[in-house]
């Protein structure tokens, strides 16, 4: 228990999230993509409120665009993906500890991660959750995972201002191509303290339409 503990708590090593930052949005998202989009709506986050963004999943790009969208540089805080522990394995994994992902164990997550990630939300940290739970490609009807919401309302004991944003992201391909295009819409931010009463499947159903509608937006203004 004690090494997992270890390894949930690699801090952002600050020279290597700068080489990061600099080489996938001044290099690899300028070169790749001939056009980027993002449509916030007016988004306003409340002051001081901790942050849960929740997009939809269709590649592995998915993570850099919406760092670019809404990582430091933007908001002046990092975004701390929770992922697969699939994705944790290797030098990939290496890497991605310390620029401030960790992993969870979609069927059976441990309390140190639990814990772990209610730190962050309580600090008022930037957390990202795929709610589909995996690449969703093709954008299938899927049952969200319940991790979300469960993290949530565990992490409204320690703090009342919890906000999840739902998010859209759409590429003109199924597949990102070399100098296609992509574009990410923002939906308007949930309070969790107002929505406590509804059971998960409510809530998800609730979260899911609103990804989806996002999604549509996002679609639409790169041509699909």
């Amino acid at each position: 228990m004690k090494k997992n503990s270890v390894n949930y708590r690699h801090k952002i090593n600050p020279v290597l999230g700068f080489i990061a930052m600099f080489v996938t949005q001044d290099i690899v998202l300028r070169f790749f993509f001939s056009q980027k989009k993002i449509i916030n709506h007016g988004l306003s986050i409340p002051i001081n409120s901790s942050i849960i963004l929740a997009p939809t999943h269709r590649s592995r790009w998915d993570g850099l665009v919406l760092t670019m969208a809404m990582g430091r540089r933007v908001t002046n805080k990092d975004c701390r993906f929770m992922v697969t522990k699939s994705e944790m394995r290797g030098i990939q994994g290496w890497f991605l500890k310390r620029l401030g992902c960790f992993s969870i164990n979609q069927l059976s997550p441990s309390l140190s991660t639990l814990r772990y990630a209610i730190g962050l939300i309580e600090k008022g940290e930037k957390l990202v959750v795929f709610p589909e739970g995996k690449i969703n490609k093709y954008g299938r009807k899927l049952l969200l995972k319940e991790g979300l919401y469960r993290l949530a309302r565990l992490a409204t004991k320690k703090t009342e201002t919890i906000t999840i944003i739902p998010i859209g992201i759409a590429y003109s391909e199924v597949s990102p191509k070399f100098r296609g295009k992509f574009c990410l819409s923002f939906g308007k931010p949930i309070a969790m303290k107002d929505y406590l009463n509804l059971t998960i499947k409510d809530f998800n159903k609730l979260l899911n339409e609103k990804m989806n509608k996002e999604e549509e937006i996002a679609l639409k203004n790169v041509g699909r």
